[in-house]
């Protein structure tokens, strides 16, 4: 039983069922609960959470085997009432909207939802080896202890400062691991710490008991991996408390995303060890737990798959579980979507094992095994059709065009082609857009548009293709993807594919035609067995498309930023030329008193003693304000006198 985290770790849940590992679950990218059969490799049930989108699964974990009845039976002997045989059943699936749900696999739907126990998403769910209680932890640094009983939490605790990523409950139900910024060890009786232990610079994904022997008697291991970390550290509980450091190491190739621990129970049977890595690899240790080991230990055996075409490429390792004897494994290996299930014999004396299997081959069984709900029509060469487009179609115009009307006289049984089709919409958009009839308009042309794609699609026209994808409406793309029978929906998204690849104005109008297509039609797409094969292009393509996005939006404001700025530079170096001539002149006229004085007072020009003349002047001045000073005042009177008279004789 593997409970694999959700925020600390980036790998998708993915665990095999207890004991028989009959199941395989796998909470995929779309959110959805997948069932596999591993005896018949083959989908067993399907589960789409209400809010799969919004609230994904971060996290599984398989309830303890139980006898469930499986629909009506009939009455057992008293030779077989004790024969009954226990299955797994109960599933607990931990949100990042911070509920948990319970799902049964023996009824095929929702056991029940508990919520209110957390704020924020649950990382880890573990639970109890009774089958009414189990535990969650989660990013608000909670843990929560449920009853299914009542479907409310029984208690809850902070258990660190930081969110707690992972959790596990010993064999015997006494003890509870779980980590956050460390380890901790937690009394479920009293819900106190027991011991603390440190050692990860980095988040704890995973936590699994070892050993099943008490902690009094210095037997008790558990072993932790961390996210980025290559190694899987072992600690031993001491009696005495001196376990600060873990006692032994295992070496892995990256960090470790899937294990499964086969314990000890005594000193001298081995512990097993099945670490599937993030790159794919799968390690298997076998180790005596005794004390502590200076060197880390390497792996026994290391198991690799890769295809067999002519460049191999590897083919990575989802989970893997042991089976009872040391030379049997179970393996799930391809995608999360549709994983391929095996059960192989591995000789661990040899240090490298490479698997080669054709994935495809693979696939092909579970794919044709399955029954499809979608008819498709036989059409054959004995077929005839007698109207083209969609059952029910009709003429979608009334009127008719005078070139429609010359063909009619010419012949009224000959068929038109199809470029007299296409001329046909041209003309009828054409006197649309005169006439302004817009109300009706849309539907007819997405009926035309519809009938013209399936046919494109069905001979492979590029002609045709070409002009139904040249319309920008998103009105008419809408209605005209709506209007499509199912068997075309899939040849549509190859031929978006097909034109995505071309020119990046070309693909602005066909991002329109796929976002209609997931619009309308992602119910029918989810139900082809083959989808991930068909879309592996589509959304590599994508993801090449926007790698690059943001750092170009980077580099655009960055270019944008420079261009400003030297833009506003070079306007405020350009300083502008200052006209200083005057716009308007205002010159006053001047009385002849003034003219005449003014006449007298300057000097003449033949005079060369004009610089003694004022200098005299400013002498004799000089002197007689020093023998009277009162004639100032009078003097000043006297101009006063002077300029009254002076405006006087103007204003006359």
């Amino acid at each position: 039983m593997a409970a694999v985290g959700g925020s600390a770790s980036l790998q998708l849940p993915c665990v095999f069922s207890p004991k028989s590992r009959q199941y395989l679950a796998v909470c995929a990218q779309d959110g959805r609960l997948r069932i596999w059969n591993t005896d018949s490799k083959t989908l067993h049930q399907e589960y789409v959470p209400s809010a799969h989108l919004s609230a994904t699964c971060t996290c599984i974990h398989w309830g303890p085997c139980r006898t469930v009845k499986e629909g009506p039976q009939r009455k057992k002997r008293k030779s077989e009432a004790g024969q009954l045989e226990e299955k797994a059943d109960l599933l607990a699936m931990g949100t990042a909207a911070g509920t948990v749900l319970i799902y049964s696999t023996a009824r095929g739907a929702l056991h029940c939802t508990l919520d209110g126990g957390h704020s924020r998403g649950v990382n880890c769910v573990h639970w109890h080896p009774e089958e009414s209680l189990f535990y969650s932890g989660s990013d608000d640094t909670n843990i929560v202890e449920w009853d299914l009983q009542t479907g409310k939490t029984r208690s809850k605790w902070k258990a660190d400062r930081a969110a707690v990523t992972s959790l596990c409950v010993s064999p015997d139900g006494k003890l509870l691991l779980s980590a956050g910024q460390i380890i901790k060890m937690w009394d479920l009786g009293t819900k106190e710490v027991y011991r603390k232990f440190t050692g990860h610079s980095t988040a704890v994904t995973t936590l699994r008991f070892a050993t099943t022997r008490p902690p009094d008697t210095n037997g008790l291991y558990f072993l932790s991996g961390a996210a980025g970390d290559r190694l899987l550290s072992v600690w031993q509980v001491r009696e005495d408390g001196k376990d600060k450091n873990s006692v032994v190491s295992f070496t892995l190739t990256d960090e470790p995303k899937h294990i499964d621990v086969v314990t000890s129970k005594s000193k001298e049977e081995a512990v097993r060890l099945a670490v599937v890595c993030k790159d794919g690899q799968l390690h298997i240790f076998e180790h005596f737990l005794n004390g502590h080991c200076k060197k880390p230990l390497s792996a026994s055996c290391t198991v690799q798959m890769s295809d067999n075409q002519d460049s191999p490429m590897p083919i990575p390792l989802l989970a893997a579980t042991l089976g009872p004897d040391s030379r049997t494994v179970m393996l799930a290996y391809g995608n999360y979507l549709q994983p391929v299930m095996e059960r192989v014999n591995i000789d661990t004396a040899e240090r490298h094992i490479c698997l080669s299997r054709n994935i495809q081959t693979a696939l092909s069984l579970p794919i044709a095994s399955t029954v499809s709900k979608v008819k498709t029509p036989i059409v054959n060469d004995k077929s005839k059709v007698l109207v083209p487009g969609l059952p029910g179609h009709q003429a979608p115009f009334k009127g008719t065009s005078l070139s429609s009307e010359k063909r009619k006289k010419d012949s009224d049984t000959k068929e038109m082609s199809i470029a007299e089709r296409l001329g046909e919409i041209d003309l009828q958009s054409a006197a649309s857009t005169v006439k302004g009839a817009a109300k009706g308009m849309p539907s007819l042309q997405a009926d035309n548009f519809a009938v013209l794609l399936v046919q494109g699609l069905e001979s492979s026209d590029g002609n045709i293709l070409s002009k139904v994808f040249q319309t920008h409406k998103d009105m008419v793309i809408k209605k005209t993807v709506a209007r499509l029978p199912l068997p075309a929906v899939l040849p549509l998204v190859e031929e978006i594919t097909r034109r995505l690849q071309g020119h990046p104005f070309t693909a602005v109008v066909m991002v329109r035609w796929l976002k209609a297509v997931l619009m309308y039609h992602t119910s029918y797409l989810s139900s082809l067995p083959n989808l991930v094969s068909q879309l592996g292009l589509l959304y590599h393509l994508i993801e090449s498309r926007v790698k690059m996005f943001h750092k170009l939006t980077k580099l655009h404001g960055k270019l944008y930023l420079l261009v400003t700025q030297v833009a506003t530079s070079t306007s405020s170096n350009k300083v502008s030329e200052v006209d200083h001539t005057a716009k308007l002149v205002y010159e006053e006229e001047s009385s002849d008193e003034d003219e005449a004085s003014g006449d007298e007072g300057l000097p003449d020009e033949d005079s060369d003693n004009w610089e003694e003349e004022v200098e005299d002047h400013k002498e004799e001045q000089i002197d007689e304000g020093e023998e009277n000073p009162k004639s100032r005042g009078g003097s000043k009177a006297n101009r006063d006198e002077d300029m009254e008279n002076g405006n006087e004789s103007e204003e006359e």
